[in-house]
């Protein structure tokens, strides 16, 4: 078996992998957004049925929906998670001195932006509309921007801790708060009648396979660490 010569650079990680992954959420993301573009019956039936039946629950229990609608406007809103990212973009190039991943950091953000702006433009899909609503929002419904923006910035902070070498405690804590929040704002976005489920699919899968994309670029093209010190003699 070869073995690197002391003192040699360790090999960068394989970018395969994470391409690959990217590329099948990808054509899942692209094969649902036609679904939603040409509007498949099964499709919306569905996503009306949940709406609907989430609309109900919504209306019945005013202290579940107002709970909701703070974790939705603000632990969980695009505005909040784009603010943490940015932390750690500063982090990262103050602390570390890591000002490529701190760009690559912050230009994958800046890209999940303005995709799912473009997309929500592109399709124009109309939101929920309610005889009683109990929130609003603005823009069209395709792609959940607040689901897609959680994906993006929790995808990209959990791989930096397994990147960084995070301890288990660390990892644990970091792996439960990006689960429960990428899950927990697709709950709230459809049970306050402002997305349909598949919005809220979409911005999932969207955010997932721009994650991958981003692993993939990162293992490709970032700078190799500095090698070690040879022993002296």
């Amino acid at each position: 078996m070869h073995t690197a010569p002391v003192g040699s650079p360790p090999r960068p990680p394989d970018h395969r992998p994470a391409a690959r992954t990217a590329a099948a959420l990808a054509l899942g993301s692209a094969l649902l957004l036609v679904l939603v573009a040409v509007g498949w019956h099964p499709l919306f039936g569905l996503d009306g049925d949940i709406a609907r039946t989430t609309h109900r629950g919504a209306v019945a229990e005013p202290g579940l929906t107002h709970a909701f609608r703070i974790l939705t406007d603000w632990v969980w809103d695009p505005l909040t998670m784009r603010l943490i990212a940015a932390v750690v973009v500063v982090w990262l190039a103050w602390r570390h001195s890591a000002w490529w991943t701190a760009l690559w950091l912050a230009l994958t953000v800046a890209l999940g932006s303005m995709l799912q702006q473009a997309l929500k433009a592109a399709v124009d899909r109309p939101r929920p509309v309610w005889p009683d609503p109990v929130d609003s929002a603005h823009y069209s419904a395709f792609p959940s921007g607040h689901a897609m923006t959680a994906t993006v910035v929790c995808g990209l902070l959990l791989w930096l801790v397994h990147h960084l070498g995070a301890g288990p405690a660390l990892w644990h804590t970091a792996l439960g708060s990006a689960v429960i929040s990428v899950l927990g704002v697709g709950v709230t976005r459809v049970w306050l009648g402002v997305h349909w489920p598949s919005d809220v699919v979409g911005g999932w899968l969207l955010g997932a396979a721009l994650v991958a994309g981003a692993v993939s670029v990162h293992h490709r093209w970032a700078p190799p660490p500095a090698a070690p010190a040879a022993p002296s003699p």
